[in-house]
């Protein structure tokens, strides 16, 4: 997984409340296992009509957008069923950090495990990021995880919560396997031990 420490980037503003993850990523692309290759079907039900042309509507298919690295998004973001195809979808379009003032449990959870940043600040804060994504490539949001601060592009200073322990795997890159490789050498101390004491086994 890769490490989190601060990202520069403008954002692309969807205001609606209540995106679940049938939004996120639909349910027919759930069938496979890979993390990859999910970009191109995120938000695919808004971003493309019935014959798979883009609709030019939609924030993320316009020019301003389609390099877009945040998400400043309505309340309740990722509600809905608990696949983690969601966030695969999103990071692998190149959605690093959803900023919005809520978000469902399961979803919140599954991105510190993919490398996203989730992050909850006030509404009064989420609408002056919501103006600065507005203005698309004018302006661009910076967040420095290590200080847990979001500056919007004229200088205002915004500072969010996080639980300790999410906030080291994503500076150091760690996901739930790369937690369990970080004890390598106690685990085949431990299995070199049950060897000898059990060779039974």
């Amino acid at each position: 997984m890769d490490k989190f420490n601060t990202l520069t980037s403008i954002a692309a503003p969807m205001p609606l409340v209540n995106i679940d993850t049938d939004m996120i990523i639909p349910k027919q692309f759930l069938k496979t296992i890979q993390r990859s290759g999910l970009g191109k079907n995120l938000f695919d039900e808004m971003r493309f009509d019935d014959n798979g042309n883009e609709i030019p509507d939609f924030v993320l298919n316009q020019p301003a957008y389609r390099q877009a690295q945040i998400l400043v998004a309505g309340d309740n973001f990722g509600c809905g069923s608990s696949r983690e195809h969601a966030p695969w979808a999103l990071l692998d379009f190149g959605i690093r950090c959803v900023i919005s003032t809520s978000f469902a449990d399961i979803f919140y959870n599954n991105c510190f495990k993919n490398g996203i940043l989730p992050i909850v600040l006030p509404q009064d804060q989420v609408d002056v990021l919501m103006d600065d994504a507005r203005k698309g490539e004018n302006a661009r949001i910076s967040i420095d995880l290590e200080s847990q601060t979001v500056t919007s592009a004229d200088g205002q200073q915004f500072h969010f919560e996080i639980d300790p322990f999410k906030k080291h795997c994503l500076l150091n890159g760690l996901d739930d396997i790369g937690l369990t490789l970080e004890k390598v050498s106690s685990i085949d101390s431990f299995e070199k031990q049950a060897s000898q004491s059990r060779p039974w086994v």
